[in-house]
C-alpha cells in the first residue's frame, strides 16, 4: 500500500531545546502533515479557562507537573480533530503511561528522536527569552527580538523562564532523561523509533526530509529546500 494510502500518525521528540518544534514547523512545509503541539493546545484551553485549563493553571501556579491523565485527556479530545489527515504530535506523549494511552487509541507509525549534545542545548536556551501570552520565542544568537527585551507584535516585555537558567538546566534534562527514556524503548521495541543526531537544524532537518519522502505525500508548493533554511 502506498504511503498515500495510509494516514501517518507520527511522533517528534527531543528534550527541550533540541529543536523539535524548528524541525516539526519545517517538516510540515514540505509534506502533507498537520503539526499537533500539545504545548499550544494547553496554553490555548488555559487562555479559554476551559476546566482542563483551569486545572492546568492550578498545577503550573503550584510548580508542579500536569498529571498524566489529565493531559492524556487534553490530547486526546483534541485529536478527534485530526482523524481525518496525517500528523505530527510534538510536545506528546513525554512519559511511558502518556505513550501506552495514547496506543490504545491510534497507532502510532512513526517516532523521531532528536540527539542534541547537551552543551548545544544548554546554549540555545539560556538565549531564549519568549513572549509570555502567546508562547512565542526569540533566541538572541539567532533570532533576537528587533528591540530589546520587546515583543515584535505586541511590543509586550520578554521574559526568561526559569526553566531556562543555567543553574535549573541539568535538574530539568535530567527530569527528561528519567521521563522519556522509558517512552524511547517502548517505541524501540515496537519497530517505530527513528534517532536523528547532529548540533543544527540544518545538519539533521535533510535527513528527516530523505527519510520522510518514503513515509508520506510531500506538498508540491515550491518552499526553499530544507538546508537553505535559517540554522537553529
Amino acid at each position: 500500500m502506498g504511503a498515500s494510502r495510509q494516514l501517518l500518525r507520527s511522533v517528534i521528540m527531543g528534550a527541550p531545546g533540541s529543536g523539535k518544534s524548528t524541525l516539526a514547523l519545517r517538516i510540515i512545509k514540505h509534506f502533507q502533515l498537520k503539526k499537533f503541539s500539545s504545548g499550544d493546545v494547553l496554553r490555548d484551553n488555559m487562555l479559554r479557562d476551559t476546566e482542563i485549563g483551569v486545572l492546568a493553571n492550578i498545577f503550573m501556579a503550584q510548580v508542579k507537573l500536569i498529571p498524566d491523565d489529565l493531559m492524556t485527556q487534553l490530547i486526546l479530545q483534541e485529536l478527534k480533530n485530526f482523524t481525518q489527515y496525517n500528523w505530527l504530535l510534538c510536545g506528546f506523549p513525554r512519559t511511558l503511561t502518556q505513550a501506552e494511552a495514547l496506543d490504545r487509541v491510534y497507532q502510532v507509525h512513526l517516532v523521531m528522536n532528536l540527539n542534541v549534545p547537551f552543551e548545544v542545548i544548554r546554549q540555545r536556551l539560556t538565549a531564549r527569552w519568549i513572549h509570555p501570552a502567546s508562547g512565542r520565542g526569540y533566541n538572541l544568537e539567532f533570532n533576537p527580538p528587533k528591540a530589546v527585551d520587546v515583543d515584535d507584535v505586541t511590543g509586550e516585555s520578554l521574559i526568561q523562564r526559569v526553566d531556562d537558567k543555567s543553574e535549573t538546566l541539568i535538574k530539568r534534562m535530567k527530569v527528561y532523561e528519567d521521563q522519556t527514556k522509558p517512552v524511547l524503548e517502548y517505541y524501540e521495541k515496537k519497530g517505530v523509533l527513528a534517532t536523528f543526531s547532529g548540533t543544527e537544524t540544518n545538519q539533521i532537518c535533510p535527513c528527516m526530509h530523505a527519510f520522510l519522502q518514503t513515509k508520506v505525500p510531500q506538498r508540491h508548493q515550491k518552499t526553499q529546500l530544507p538546508h537553505e533554511e535559517k540554522s537553529l
